[in-house]
């Protein structure tokens, strides 16, 4: 069934608001506890209110779920948790009457070891899928052919007894890596691609999308040294200590993305946004994978999703990215994998001023901007008990690291309703009581609550087109103050943003001329922009 993509602008994503999904979080509508697609469809006119322009969705595809879908089982259905293949094509066109793209997130650099492909691979050294993952023999005394550590704890290399040799696993050993040295193993993940883009996708949010390749000489990953460490890695983590040059970040991975460029051309107006992770240096890696139309539309560093909150860091991440050749970023300071934004950067106390001030801010700066669900609501990080725990990853490194579900708890829709209207049976998640003071329907009601403040925030933000397209240029600002111009052909507009909970002022470039509508309040007199805690200031550029 060839649907056709939702067409107008070819270049929508430069600057486009796109909203993450995490459809077993969302909205649970058959009654098992968990959310599905029925759930998201039911709710794309809470989404598309929001004034954004896409919705990435995160995998729903048939999974064991032992890393709750980023574990795929077979990439051209849906597990019937969360539907079914007509259920996502009602979704789809749905979300195209309403002026939503829809972005599918797939994991194309390995699979669910209960795959039908691995389960033939694993049979013995000589089956026609036998090479389509990476597997290496022991050394001589039978431990792993090399150093390789997987993110999620313990060696890269699980054994399997029947081959008699290890297979490579980045992260689950229930999630062995693809080999893509291998031709057909390429042949095969276009044509996975090529499925949902003829059913109307609009593009792909590409997880890891640098893990594809490892080095085919298995050489030992060299330590990264004293005070070093790998990006978006907890210091609990002993991954963070290598420096992970040979089991990702091969040069045969641009040329990958290269192949996979060409295919998405052929579907005008499809994009792909990357998740570029386990790097040591950030900018230059989301810069060759961004190059001038030659591979990804644009690619997401986490530089935003660590701890580190300051004007001057904000400033400076996004100085160094646009310093690089060739590279559209897309920024994000919450997803599913790491801590809330709010508790992570401390606003936690501030959550009602200080989420839609975030929002203005990740939706001004130059770039692609993807939220979360639930940074409407100005929801933070909930504590799941150990007992509660579904994630992996926190359950092996607890309790100095806790894991990812806490920023994966459901969305509190109502604060009556059972279950927070999120679902009639009790939810995989637990959902906490300071998030049902939060609920949709609470804050719709009230026009100073983060989810009206954001929708005030977005639509405006949609008739300033120089947010989507312009270049941008900072402001010397003293902290908590950033400060910017984005300059394009519809004009200049100056910003600032107070980040911190007391009153601040700066000196404001001459020729401002104050604009209204956003919903916030700094004013400018006398040559000076004063700005409430965690406010924000807009100017027309003279």
């Amino acid at each position: 069934m060839a649907r056709r993509q939702l067409g107008g602008d070819p270049q929508w994503w430069r600057g486009a608001v796109i909203y993450q999904i995490y459809p077993r979080s969302f909205l649970d509508m058959n009654g098992d506890g968990i959310g599905d697609l029925p759930g998201i469809a039911a709710r794309l006119d809470y989404v598309a209110a929001l004034g954004v322009d896409a919705v990435w969705i995160s995998p729903f595809f048939p999974s064991p779920m032992r890393d709750f879908g980023y574990d795929i089982a077979d990439y051209r259905d849906v597990d019937p948790m969360f539907g079914t293949l007509e259920d996502f094509d009602l979704l789809l066109d749905a979300a195209h009457e309403r002026g939503l793209r829809v972005m599918l997130d797939l994991v194309l650099s390995h699979t669910s070891d209960k795959h039908p492909w691995f389960q033939e691979s694993r049979v013995d050294r000589a089956n026609r899928r036998a090479d389509w993952y990476v597997w290496a023999d022991p050394r001589p005394d039978g431990t792993p052919p090399n150093n390789w550590l997987s993110l999620f704890g313990g060696p890269a290399w699980e054994w399997d007894s029947r081959r008699r040799q290890y297979y490579m696993h980045n992260f689950l050993a229930s999630q062995p890596d693809l080999n893509f040295h291998n031709p057909e193993v390429q042949e095969a993940m276009l044509d996975v691609a090529r499925f949902w883009l003829e059913r109307g996708v609009d593009g792909f949010r590409l997880d890891t999308a640098n893990m594809y390749f490892h080095d085919a000489a298995l050489r030992d990953n060299p330590p990264l040294g004293p005070g070093r460490r790998v990006n978006g890695v907890p210091d609990s983590n002993p991954y963070g200590m290598q420096d992970p040059i040979y089991n990702i970040n091969r040069p045969e991975c641009l040329v990958f993305h290269e192949r996979l460029r060409r295919l998405m051309d052929t579907y005008p107006g499809t994009a792909t946004v990357g998740e570029i992770g386990a790097v040591t240096d950030m900018y230059a890696t989301v810069a060759a994978y961004t190059e001038d139309s030659l591979r990804l539309n644009m690619a997401y560093s986490f530089d935003y999703l660590s701890e580190l909150f300051s004007a001057g860091h904000i400033r400076a991440v996004c100085e160094r990215m646009a310093a690089q050749p060739y590279s559209w970023p897309s920024w994000a300071f919450s997803n599913h994998d790491n801590t809330r934004v709010l508790t992570r950067w401390g606003l936690a106390a501030h959550a009602w001023q200080a989420a839609p001030l975030l929002v203005a801010l990740l939706t001004s700066l130059r770039g692609s901007p993807c939220m979360y669900q639930g940074e409407e609501l100005g929801l933070t990080e909930a504590i799941v008990p150990f007992e509660r725990l579904q994630d992996p990853y926190g359950i092996r490194f607890w309790p100095e690291y806790r894991g990812r579900d806490g920023c994966r708890t459901p969305m509190p829709w109502s604060d009556s309703a059972l279950h927070g209207g999120f679902s009639e049976a009790q939810p995989w998640l637990p959902i906490p009581l300071d998030h049902l003071d939060r609920a949709v329907n609470l804050q719709e009601r009230d026009p100073h609550s983060p989810l009206n403040r954001v929708r005030r925030f977005l639509h405006w933000r949609r008739d300033h087109p120089v947010f989507r397209n312009g270049d941008i240029r900072f402001h010397d600002a003293p902290e908590p103050v950033v400060a910017f111009a984005r300059i394009g052909d519809g004009g200049g507009r100056f910003c600032a943003f107070n980040l911190g909970p007391d009153p601040a002022a700066l000196d404001a470039p001459a020729g401002l001329r104050p604009l209204s509508g956003h919903g916030f309040a700094g004013t400018l007199a006398g040559g000076r922009i004063r700005l409430e805690g965690f406010d924000a200031f807009f100017a027309e550029i003279g």
